[in-house]
């Protein structure tokens, strides 16, 4: 007798997939075009009958597949414009897939930064701390430190002088984007990410590798705690 395929279970919907899909339904019955501000957190939040934090969530899962673009003090602006049903299918696949690239990180970022304690000139130190620099002053203007964030790690991975693993690290770099946005939006988090960032840069500079691994190997699974993945 044949093989049969079995049935899948259903796939119910998360909360801020509906939000995400009846925020993009609003914005075609209202003719909003791409440049144009979406309302207040606090009224969507009021309008949709939930709270705050599943509009947030959905608002920054609609930034890392480029919906929208929160703006720091602006509130969030359409960037493009897209069917709900593919931006809730592009979430999904989102979600599925930062398992995978938190994996990559920790093979990849670990064994850089105990590189960059062996390895990192004077010049590379300079440029990690430049790196905290830039994160603390966006997180101290309210800002959630992602371009700072960012040239921590690429500075990291340059202090490790490893083209090849470099060269890996630019592979995905499109894949960490999206998961350093997910990151940075949970509450408090850009504070413990820059405090992780700091350890990471003591152990560098302290020229320990061993220190530095594990130093990275902790940061990396704050970051990889993400509202998205939670039940």
């Amino acid at each position: 007798m044949a093989a049969v395929d079995r049935l899948r279970p259903v796939v119910r919907p998360r909360l801020y997939e509906q939000v995400t899909r009846q925020i993009l339904e609003w914005v075609v019955a209202n003719g909003l075009e791409v440049g144009d501000r979406l309302p207040a957190e606090r009224e969507l939040a009021a309008d949709l009958g939930v709270s705050r934090a599943t509009v947030s969530q959905a608002l920054v899962a609609m930034e890392v597949v480029g919906i929208v673009a929160v703006r720091h003090g602006d509130g969030a602006f359409l960037v493009d414009s897209v069917g709900s049903s593919k931006v809730v299918q592009s979430l999904r696949t989102h979600a599925q897939r930062i398992p995978e690239i938190i994996e990559a990180r920790e093979a990849l970022e670990t064994k850089l930064a105990a590189l960059a304690a062996q390895r990192r000139t004077g010049g590379d130190m300079t440029r990690i701390d430049d790196a905290l620099d830039v994160m603390l002053r966006d997180i101290d203007a309210g800002g959630r430190g992602v371009e700072g964030d960012e040239l921590f790690h690429a500075a990291v991975t340059a202090a490790g002088h490893s083209p090849l693993l470099a060269r890996l690290m630019a592979e995905i770099s499109d894949l960490i984007r999206e998961t350093r946005i997910e990151s940075l939006s949970q509450p408090g988090r850009p504070h413990d990410s820059l405090e992780g960032h700091r350890a990471i840069a003591a152990a560098i500079r302290q020229r320990d590798g061993e220190a530095a691994a594990m130093a990275m190997h902790q940061h990396l699974e704050l970051v990889s705690d993400v509202a998205i993945l939670r039940p």
